[in-house]
């Protein structure tokens, strides 16, 4: 038999002693050999170079496989490009979210010749999820957007036609493909002979997308012993180096191998890190400094976009240092940390001055200090509130100093204004009106973390999950004004399609009817903003309304050194005869207003889980709700292997040019990452990084109008969007 030999490989050689040759030919693409080695099992051989051995080939098909798939919090639709001997396709499959296996090859021998020679390689394609396409993987990427959580590139070396398979055009193909959020991974070659290559290959994966990362495998039988990949993800906040799951049945893979296999040698991650410097460091850019005040839920996806440009700096601010410490470890680049009372005129002065933009994620009460402070030293200012009438108040003073406050860039309020004003300025732009527009969002458990009797659990601030529900309300129905008393806002919650797989209910959030202003929809004869919660959420908010544990009252029974127990507590709140269960339960009923014996059960059931009836010692905090919320934030926080999702949905209601009526909506649904998986929740990756991405916008001057501003015009809208969706967030659009 010849020599193996092949051109991207000098100067070393690999030797297998043959037993056996079982198959030789020459297809209408390569050459295609397969022999039986003596000791390393059957072998595969295209154009000379070998590509899979029985007694290795586990450790290059699950690596190249499980980096993308395992760090992927839902992966469904995948593709595999290449790999026509099926090793890659197998372990797709033991994934049970795979719903569906495309394996993309453009020489039907591999597929063929494979299921004869190495059954257990080949053995996926008999599984009913799989579709195998025999034909050119550049025209099937460009026939199928937008479509595959999930894209692997099992590919041979960057030598004839597959040299294709290691350049943009293919790369910018594999991005356009994916779903939102989706992956990619791609054979990367070897660290020991191929650093200029993987240079080339990681800066152009990292101009592409917003997060890529380089890792490599031990495989005894392909040149210098190892292989490496390219991972890469529309989703910026995704940590590719923490698997999300176990997966059964592997030889090689395991979660510390997963994450050791992105540990580099010093000179191997010296050329990565490089790559890294050459995108995110553009030419001639002048130096950054942006102040970070606040380290809550959402400040840490805001904290690492910013961070991608190395010509920005950040400096994080909490009144406890410690605690700006903490999110600073927790960072992919290094940040500063300092001690700020934002409640101190001259210690938030000393900080400000020093910075060029002001990042204020504290509660909403502070941004109007925080403004004055920026006017005084002519700097920039973003936050994800609403606009409040006090900052409203000094934007004659923001244009005075020349200064751009930029409000409401998170997720509600924030993605929801992007495609609100997009869609309404199109349906303008065409000659029709909007008759109607409703839009609500939720952040919730996922369905299998929904485990209690509210199904709700924290992402934020529990006392301002609570609070938010005493809210009144005002809107348009029908082109009449409803106004709604906060005491009764969840006895207008009513269920709410979005999906067969959620029961929704949705109530009415603030006041509505300021976006018929707004959003320019002055012809709107409904205009609804709400909440979205799980079916049984209102009815037993109402309840805790009714007995009067929402209220923020001072009680001097709840003072710092109270040793009540919860059923002396609720005994105390309601009125009732004495602390028992009976007397507790007697007085629920009297205060009430349950619907039926079935919902009387369930939250009378539910009161009983918060502990309410028990001799459970209280946290005291001064009144009921802060009481409450003590309790509360100790049962219902998300527990290790949990994460939450996001429902938003906007509906249209929409009169064409021509008379014609038609409904249109735009929806998101999103999952965070499991906690503990060292991933963002969805609710911090969805407020977090647009305000990253307004941030950096604004430090590049592409948003640089002066005044206190939120995006409800397209030359606001539009930058904004663009960068979002390119981070893999984006609201699916529906003509009903």
């Amino acid at each position: 038999m010849a020599e193996l030999t092949h051109p991207n490989i000098v100067g070393q050689a690999m030797t297998l002693r043959v037993k056996k040759i079982l198959h030789v030919e020459k297809s209408l693409y390569q050459d295609v050999l397969v022999f039986e080695s003596t000791d390393h099992g059957n072998v595969l051989v295209l154009d000379g170079a070998i590509q899979c051995v029985e007694r290795d080939e586990f450790s290059y098909q699950e690596m190249i496989a499980h980096l993308p798939l395992a760090s992927h919090p839902n992966p469904v639709n995948v593709l595999v490009i290449g790999g026509g001997d099926g090793g890659v396709l197998r372990e797709v499959l033991k994934h049970p979210s795979v719903k569906s296996a495309t394996l993309c090859d453009i020489d039907e021998a591999v597929p063929r010749v494979s299921k004869l020679y190495l059954p257990h390689m080949a053995k996926g394609y008999d599984d009913e999820r799989v579709t195998l396409f025999i034909g050119d993987g550049f025209k099937f990427l460009e026939e199928n957007k937008a479509k595959f959580d999930v894209i692997i590139t099992d590919s041979s070396d960057p030598v004839g036609p597959a040299n294709s398979l290691f350049q943009k055009p293919y790369f910018q193909l594999l991005k356009e493909s994916l779903a939102p959020g989706g992956s990619i991974s791609t054979q990367g070659e070897c660290i020991w002979l191929h650093l200029p290559l993987i240079n080339d290959l990681m800066s152009m994966s990292r101009s592409l997308f917003p997060k890529a990362e380089f890792a490599y495998t031990s495989i005894p039988t392909y040149p210098s012993g190892t292989i490496g990949f390219v991972v890469a993800t529309l989703d910026g906040q995704r940590d590719l180096r923490t698997p999300l799951r176990e997966i059964p049945n592997t030889r090689y893979w395991n979660p510390t191998i997963h994450r050791a296999a992105f540990q580099l040698p010093t000179f191997a991650q010296n050329v990565v890190d490089e790559s890294l410097k050459t995108v995110v460091a553009p030419s001639g850019k002048p130096a950054k400094k942006v102040l970070l005040l606040g380290s809550g839920f959402v400040a840490q996806p805001a904290a690492d976009y910013i961070l991608r440009r190395t010509e920005n700096s950040l400096t994080i601010a909490c009144r406890n240092v410690k605690t700006a410490e903490a999110l600073a470890a927790q960072l992919a680049r290094p940040a500063s940390a300092i001690s700020v009372d934002v409640s101190d005129e001259a210690s938030l002065d000393a900080a400000v001055k020093e910075h060029d933009l002001v990042i204020s994620l504290i509660p909403y009460t502070f941004h109007a200090a925080v403004i004055k402070s920026a006017i005084k030293f002519k700097k920039n200012v973003v936050t994800t509130s609403y606009v409040s009438d006090a900052m409203k108040a000094l934007e004659p003073e923001v244009i005075k100093a020349g200064i751009t406050v930029l409000n409401e860039v998170g997720l509600d309020p924030g993605i929801d204004h992007l495609y609100a004003v997009k869609t309404i300025d199109e349906v303008h732009q065409a000659g029709g009106k909007i008759t109607g527009f409703l839009s609500y969002c939720g952040g919730l458990p996922a369905p299998e973390s929904a485990d209690n009797p509210l199904g709700y659990k924290f992402s934020w601030s529990s006392r301002g999950v609570l609070l938010a529900l005493l809210n009144s309300g005002r809107l348009y129905q029908d082109g009449q004004l409803v106004e709604i008393d906060g005491k009764d806002l969840m006895g207008h919650a009513k269920p709410y399609f979005i999906s067969p797989a959620f029961a929704t209910v949705c109530y009415p959030n603030r006041d509505s009817t300021t976006f018929r202003e707004k959003y320019n929809i002055p012809e709107a004869g409904t205009v609804v903003r709400g909440t979205l919660r799980f079916q049984g959420f209102p009815a037993f908010i109402k309840a805790l309304v009714e007995l009067g544990f929402l209220n923020e009252s001072p009680k001097d029974y709840l003072t710092a050194s109270s040793t009540l127990t919860w059923n002396e507590v609720t005994a105390k709140a309601i009125g009732a005869k004495d602390a028992s269960e009976a007397s507790l339960l007697e007085r629920v009923k009297a205060l009430v207003n349950f619907e039926n014996a079935s919902e009387e059960q369930r939250i009378t059931s539910g009161l009983r889980w918060i502990g309410l009836f028990s001799a459970e010692k209280i946290t005291p905090r001064g009144n009921l709700l802060d009481t409450l919320c003590a309790t509360l934030e100790a049962k219902m926080q998300y527990e290790k292997g949990e994460r939450d999702m996001v429902i938003l949905q906007h509906k249209f209601e929409i009169e064409n040019k021509d008379g014609s009526k038609e409904v249109r909506t735009s929806t998101l649904l999103d999952f965070g990452a499991p906690v503990g998986s060292a991933g963002p929740s969805s609710m911090a990756k969805l407020v977090g990084v647009p305000c990253g991405i307004a941030v950096q916008l604004v430090l590049d001057g592409v948003i640089a109008k002066h005044g206190v501003l939120a995006p409800y015009t397209r030359d606001i809208v539009d930058p904004i969007l663009a960068e979002v969706e390119k981070e893999g967030i984006t609201l699916v659009e529906k003509t009903l």
